[in-house]
């Protein structure tokens, strides 16, 4: 039996936590903070023509909670996703480029809940939003890195082998 090699290695879970082989659940998990945060900044922007923002702003509040519990999921299983990328490799320096991004973002939008909690719900306060945005930005960019390591490197994807029985014809 051949030894397996360092793209094997990266595509197979470390632990089941980390979901089966070819259906990691980091990329299910990634939706939940990107979709609260995108709902967030929908609802600063309907808050600035509303008549009465409090609802709409103290949603986008608790959707920013929401998607900060949601990166931290979401990181515990990336870890172990990245924990089986080979050091040295070029895959490796992406995945921690990565996560870098994505553990600015959770700042950036923790703070930005901080200063909205802080403000009240009574008009849409800049600074939030901006953070907010500037949040978005940075998970952007390490979304289209996260597409790098799967598409490109095949990080926790399924060998061609195993991806070719999808197009065997009966």
């Amino acid at each position: 039996m051949a030894k397996p090699t360092a793209s094997d290695r990266a595509k197979h879970p470390r632990t089941v936590l980390a979901g089966p082989y070819g259906h990691p659940f980091h990329p299910i998990l990634v939706t939940i903070p990107i979709g609260a945060w995108i709902a967030s900044i929908v609802f600063d922007v309907l808050a600035i023509f509303a008549e009465d923002p409090s609802g709409l702003l103290f949603g986008a509040q608790v959707l920013i909670a929401i998607g900060v519990v949601g990166a931290v999921l979401a990181a515990v299983v990336g870890l172990l996703d990245y924990s089986v990328i080979p050091s040295g490799t070029r895959a490796k320096r992406m995945a921690l480029a990565h996560m870098v991004l994505n553990l600015t973002a959770v700042v950036i939008f923790a703070v930005s809940w901080m200063v909205r909690a802080n403000h009240g719900h009574d008009s849409v306060i800049a600074v939030g939003v901006v953070l907010s945005l500037a949040g978005l930005l940075l998970v952007g960019a390490s979304g289209y890195l996260g597409g790098e390591l799967a598409y490109r490197f095949g990080v926790r994807v399924a060998d061609e082998s195993k991806q070719a029985e999808g197009f065997a014809k009966r």
